[in-house]
């Protein structure tokens, strides 16, 4: 059975390799992390270095073989398991004295939880009192969840020469969900990136995604989203399946990390409130479709078990902030992500790549256009993956080799999908360019706009692979990194505890007194958004293009109206963080009506 997590924080998932292994490293200390399990080859890799660590069997799965990529993953994802148990064991057993692995899983805990102040109350005793508290304390600890990511995106044709490539249960996303759904894991699949009906379809026939007659679900459904409506449609396209989402995780459309997927001006805040004011009718939009779809199945559960939560991320940065959340929006856990990334205690990520960060200022972090996938992406200047592509486009050899194929989705030039960081992709796309005769600076925006794509598949976890020792095919060994700009405002390497400690208020580890509440830089980066966008080909707009930066901006407006409001009831919490706020929201209002009239 999947318990509750102890901790009111969890580690959302951070591309494919940085939290590859996140919850052998602090899964044993209660806290949940979700793994990117779409790069199959990667979690080989970590099977095989884990296994060896260990001490356990270890046979390889062979790309040839049939079904390779799901068998990879349940492999990897059973290991995880077995390896968790195996630390929370030797934890649950080791002795309460200072130091030792159990005594680090109740310092870690918030203040406030139950099991803290039982901890506490357990060093007042003496003799067998204090024996007997002890026992209890072992029995009521749990790990965290083990949790894993499908980015739904990822569903192009399946690329094993053995398997059928019109098949698209051999591709990416649904070998990944076969993976997952095989394994031993009682946990939670994340979709992101939005609606797949054929994947969520593909979710109906795996047994361990129904609930059993007492409404309990081994493998639970989180839908990542951006808005209410995001939520409601994809709830009910699941429910209508006999899926039930439980848990709704609430993402910042711009203020996150990896790829940004903007709303239409939809604010955080209101975003929660929205939720927290239809948490009732969602549920009972959801039931009837539930029980329609459970019925037809011949299924039988207890309806009043079936419960969601509610989570959030993107962009939260200090204590106030998570109190504030976790109380007063009512989230059942709140994502710290790309803090985490200066916490190699708890992620995988290679030296360089984490001096990078520690170092960075607050202008390195930026909304790219570097993801294949034709996404803003959040990223931060400097990092190896972009350097050696500007190797080889300055060497004129532009395009990145096309290894692992996960995004080699686009047919715009090749009946066979490409990557459009690719470079057969890219040399066809520049060839067709030349034979354009463009003037020269709108050759340059065109040819930039072909050659700035960066590998992802193998970037993001080329981290994972030079940590673990893992040698790199020759021309692969840029490291691509997907860090949150809140990653700015956290300036050195740490450790678990410490930032475990900066989570629940007891150090804090952001130093800079120019960072903007949570709630401000979200609607900040919007701003910048819109306005890069009015700035496009401004006076080529069409009425649909204008209409679409009117409702945008209405609703920026609408948002800041709410955070009037919510600053100045939320004073008290906030300090002279609602004083700072106000005074942006005033600036940023004026800054809007300007927008307004040149749309007008």
């Amino acid at each position: 059975m999947i318990a509750p997590n102890p901790h009111t924080f969890h580690i959302p998932v951070m591309g494919t390799g940085y939290t590859i292994d996140t919850p052998i490293k602090v899964a044993h200390y209660g806290i949940s992390s979700v793994i990117s399990i779409i790069d199959h080859r990667l979690t080989e890799q970590m099977r095989e270095y884990y296994s060896g660590k260990y001490n356990l069997q270890y046979q390889k799965i062979d790309e040839s073989e049939p079904d390779s990529r799901a068998k990879k993953i349940t492999a990897y994802l059973n290991l995880v398991q077995q390896i968790v148990e195996q630390n929370f064991t030797e934890l649950k057993q080791s002795e309460f004295v200072p130091g030792s692995e159990i005594t680090k899983y109740f310092d870690l805990l918030p203040d406030q939880s139950p099991l803290k102040l039982a901890y506490h109350e357990m060093e007042k005793l003496d003799g067998e009192q204090k024996k007997e508290a002890q026992r209890k304390l072992r029995d009521q600890i749990v790990p965290g969840s083990i949790d894993v990511n499908i980015m739904t995106k990822l569903d192009g044709k399946g690329t094993n020469k053995k398997e059928s490539e019109q098949d698209s249960i051999f591709n990416d996303a649904h070998a990944a969900l076969r993976g997952f759904a095989r394994s031993n894991l009682s946990s939670s699949v994340v979709f992101s990136a939005g609606l797949n009906p054929r994947l969520y379809s593909y979710a109906a026939s795996f047994k361990d995604f129904f609930p059993d007659e007492n409404g309990f679900i081994k493998k639970k459904v989180v839908l990542k989203v951006s808005d209410y409506r995001s939520a409601l449609i994809q709830g009910k396209f699941l429910a209508k399946k006999g899926i039930w989402v439980s848990e709704y995780r609430i993402e910042s459309g711009l203020n996150c990390g990896g790829h940004a997927f903007a709303t239409d001006g939809f604010l955080m805040g209101p975003i929660l409130e929205e939720f927290n004011q239809n948490k009732v009718g969602l549920k009972d939009a959801l039931i009837p479709l539930m029980q329609s779809a459970l019925e037809e199945n011949g299924i039988n559960t207890d309806f009043g078990k079936l419960n969601f939560t509610l989570s959030v991320q993107g962009g939260v940065g200090s204590a106030m902030e998570h109190e504030y959340l976790y109380t007063n929006k009512a989230v059942d856990s709140v994502g710290w992500g790309s803090p985490f990334l200066l916490v190699p205690e708890a992620v995988t990520i290679d030296e360089d790549t984490l001096q990078l960060l520690s170092k960075a200022k607050e202008e390195d972090y930026y909304l790219s256009e570097v993801s294949p996938l034709g996404v803003s992406f959040n990223t931060v200047r400097g990092n190896s993956a972009e350097q050696e592509r500007n190797a080889r486009i300055e060497a004129g050899k532009p395009g990145a080799p096309c290894v692992k194929k996960h995004l080699a989705l686009n047919t715009e030039v090749s009946e066979n999908p490409l990557c459009t960081a690719s470079v057969k992709y890219q040399k066809k796309k520049i060839d067709e360019l030349m034979l354009q005769n463009l003037p020269e600076q709108d050759f340059k925006v065109a040819f930039k706009s072909i050659v700035e794509k960066v590998c992802l598949c193998v970037g993001l976890g080329n981290g994972a692979a030079i940590d673990k020792g893992y040698e790199l095919k020759k021309g692969t060994h840029g490291v691509a990194i997907c860090p949150g700009p809140n990653t700015a405002y956290f300036k050195k390497v740490v450790s678990l505890k410490e930032m475990v400690d900066h989570i629940y208020g007891r150090t804090n580890l952001v130093t800079m007194m120019n960072r903007p509440n949570m709630f401000i830089k979200e609607l900040q980066l919007y701003v910048q958004y819109i306005k890069r966008k009015m700035e496009q080909n401004f006076e080529e707009q069409s009425t649909k293009q204008q209409r679409y930066i009117q409702k945008f901006l209405k609703n920026l407006n609408a948002g800041i109206e709410y955070y009037e409001v919510l600053f100045n009831e939320a004073s008290a919490q906030f300090g002279e963080v609602s004083e700072k706020a106000k005074k942006e929201l005033d600036k940023i209002k004026r800054d809007l009506s300007v927008y307004e009239l040149a749309v007008s």
